[in-house]
């Protein structure tokens, strides 16, 4: 038995706040870059900062795989936790953001990151590289929401209308997933389950037993991967 995480007591109206996250399939992802390039173009990322960028692993080896790499939005991100001017902080939508105006670009952050996610936009000596740059999530920055200098700063604001990040609406395979982790955790679990069950026998009425083929094709083929059904 695993424990239950401790859930607070909701009053009477409220909601949850939905948790913004990223996850790469990489039996679907095809290295066509589609989700950089939609990053660049969506948020005018200037050259040589990268927000997104697609790993290959045993390139041109049995057991290649790629894997589309951005700021997580970690519950507990470790680049705020050493960020010496806690320019660092975290939407109610779980989404890590900072503020450029506080930024000092010391660069711990970027050795603290895990996924290589701060960049800075010169290659000199850190303090001399200029402010920090990295996903967003598409949310902007702590600027008015589509304010054109929230739009200059941190890129497009998607989440303010509705959107979600354009890399993962981009993505031609529904490789990259975004949004309420809870969907996105959902979405996974089902395609890994359909693809175990592929491999207890052979055709299709196997694997997608009676009418049920088309409801389980359509969710894991044509669902909206971007965030949820």
């Amino acid at each position: 038995m695993f424990p239950v995480p401790h859930q607070p007591r909701l009053k009477e109206g409220e909601q949850i706040m939905a948790r913004m996250k990223f996850l790469c399939d990489t039996e679907r992802c095809i290295e066509c870059n589609a989700c950089v390039t939609a990053c660049k173009n969506e948020n005018e990322v200037p050259w040589g900062v990268n927000r997104r960028r697609v790993v290959t692993i045993n390139d041109g080896q049995p057991g290649e795989r790629s894997l589309s790499v951005a700021c997580m939005h970690c519950s507990d991100a470790p680049c705020a936790a050493v960020c010496p001017v806690d320019c660092f902080y975290t939407t109610d939508d779980g989404v890590v953001l900072h503020d450029k105006d506080i930024c000092i670009g010391c660069g711990y952050c970027f050795y603290a990151c895990p996924f290589g996610a701060p960049q800075f936009p010169s290659g000199a000596a850190f303090g001399s590289r200029g402010k920090m740059d990295k996903c967003t999530f598409c949310a902007g920055g702590p600027e008015e929401d589509n304010s054109a200098e929230e739009r200059h700063k941190y890129g497009s604001n998607r989440l303010a209308e509705g959107k979600l990040p354009l890399c993962a609406e981009m993505c031609a395979t529904k490789a990259l997933l975004a949004g309420d982790g809870d969907v996105v955790s959902d979405i996974y679990r089902d395609r890994v389950t359909w693809r175990g069950a592929s491999g207890l026998g052979s055709g299709w009425g196997i694997a997608y037993p009676d009418g049920d083929q088309t409801r389980r094709r359509g969710r894991d083929l044509d669902g909206k991967a971007a965030g949820g059904e």
